[in-house]
């Protein structure tokens, strides 16, 4: 292993983590050196001189084919992620019993969903826990708090590339669908990054029964002694499964010792849907119940009770942007699901609403994606869609073709205020009972600088809609 005190370090990347892994290494490696321009620039590469390298930590943004990295990649220098740093520095516990153990998430949607409900569990259950990693709080900076239990980690596609050396107590895929592949070089490739979390996994390997990719990176993985394989289901658990029996949130995987006789014929109780009701703002989606499920599996992984599953779900409270109820007027709904930026989640928020009901605000940055399967799945909840973003062509075209009788309205790119139109023409479309739903199913950065932005830029326009004097009764 890399002796980080006698090393020389290049930080290639100064965004949070890159900040984060920079005042980590400071006082502990023999040199930092940092690098802050555009990671496809290739005058950046020709101003570090790798033989005076021992290893460049990269910032997600940095893609493997960025000129600095293939150059490290060529000279034999390691390249590790802000995460793959953190697994090097991790400190003992304060009680002397070696280093806080991660419970870990990622997937293609829903990730910080399920480790923020995690987080909740880990803590009604009385654990010092903290919910780190692409959620928020640096994967780096936890490591060093000697007075965490556990770490709840939430880990993107482009943080585990580049890490190689973490082994989880227990980690989840929640799903698996096209996102980044222009990062990642291909489907392939973006699958094999994500099944790195299984590897050396110690007590549970937690996939998905209904996404077949999920099983299989369980199935190739190679893991600890010992650890499981758990399942989680929509329908009813088999053994080493949790699941749903009518309402009720199931455990069929942790409930009893794997040794034990009464385990094939016994389950946990752990929640109800009534302990998610406060999640939706009408029916619980589907996949809200699954990363319910997910959380409950890894924080029953790491010895969690079962009655503080219940308690942690009605605690969770979901992050800004996230089937966000934004406002009502006259009948019509208005939510913000602005981190919706991939077809699989906008999928997922329109399945949350009944057929015929939905005004859609979508399209942005669609990062090479098509959107026909989306259309042709949920041309049923469809009232109208709205469509922004500089190139509309992949939504509208996806339209034309699997949903023509719907009514689509385009928001030329070049409007002063492109979500103030959006609002407006949305409202329009909408009759009393409908929702008008943002959730673009691309990314923002054509016209916002985050999907948090776009998010706050639709809620300002529906008070502002809300507060307007006069404003039309929607159509019956």
């Amino acid at each position: 292993m890399l002796a980080l005190e006698r090393s020389r370090v290049v930080v290639a990347g100064l965004g949070v983590s890159g900040r984060a892994a920079r005042a980590a290494l400071v006082p502990r490696a023999a040199s930092v050196t940092t690098v802050d321009r555009d990671a496809d620039d290739a005058d950046v590469a020709d101003l570090v001189d790798l033989a005076d390298v021992d290893v460049v930590v990269a910032s997600p943004g940095w893609a493997p084919t960025s000129p600095l990295l293939e150059r490290a990649r060529r000279a034999g220098v390691p390249v590790w992620s802000e995460v793959e740093l953190a697994w090097h520095l991790r400190v003992d516990r304060a009680d002397g019993t070696g280093p806080a153990p991660w419970v870990a998430v990622t997937g293609t949607n829903g990730k910080t969903t399920t480790v923020q409900m995690l987080e909740s569990i880990l803590a009604a259950a009385g654990l010092r826990t903290l919910a780190v990693g692409n959620v928020g709080t640096p994967v780096v900076e936890a490591v060093l708090d000697p007075h965490l239990d556990v770490l709840a980690v939430e880990l993107s596609s482009f943080q585990l590339h580049f890490t190689r050396s973490m082994k989880v107590l227990a980690g989840a895929v929640l799903n698996v669908a096209p996102d980044h592949l222009d990062w990642h070089g291909g489907m392939d490739n973006y699958v094999a990054d994500k099944a790195r979390i299984f590897r050396g996994a110690e007590r549970a390997c937690v996939y998905s029964v209904a996404d077949g990719r999920t099983r299989r990176m369980v199935e190739d993985a190679d893991v600890g002694e010992g650890a499981h394989a758990v399942g989680f289901t929509l329908g009813a658990p088999g053994p080493g499964e949790l699941g749903l029996v009518e309402d009720v949130l199931v455990d069929r995987a942790f409930h009893l010792p794997v040794d034990d006789p009464r385990r094939h014929g016994s389950a946990d109780e752990l929640a109800t849907l009534a302990d998610l009701a406060h999640l939706a703002p009408q029916a619980i989606p589907p996949h809200i119940v699954q990363n319910a499920l997910a959380a409950a599996a890894l924080a029953r992984a790491a010895g969690v009770p079962a009655g503080a599953v219940a308690e942690g779900l009605r605690a969770y409270r979901p992050g800004a942007h996230r089937l966000a109820p934004a406002g009502t007027l006259d009948g019509v709904h208005f939510v913000d699901d602005s981190k919706a930026t991939n077809a699989h989640a906008a999928d997922a928020a329109l399945r949350a609403f009944g057929p015929a009901s939905v005004v859609w605000i979508a399209g942005g940055l669609a990062k090479g994606a098509t959107f026909d399967d989306l259309v042709a799945a949920r041309r049923d909840r469809l009232r109208a869609v709205v469509v922004i973003g500089v190139d509309a062509t992949p939504v509208t075209e996806a339209l034309a073709r699997h949903a023509p009788e719907i009514p689509v309205v385009r928001i030329a790119p070049g409007e002063t205020d492109v979500m103030r139109s959006a609002v407006v023409a949305a409202r329009e479309l909408a009759r009393a009972g409908d929702t008008v739903l943002l959730a673009p199913a691309c990314a923002s950065m054509d016209q916002f600088r985050s999907y948090a932005e776009r998010g706050d830029a639709f809620a300002a326009q529906v008070r502002a809609l809300i507060s307007a004097p006069g404003s039309a009764a929607p159509q019956e």
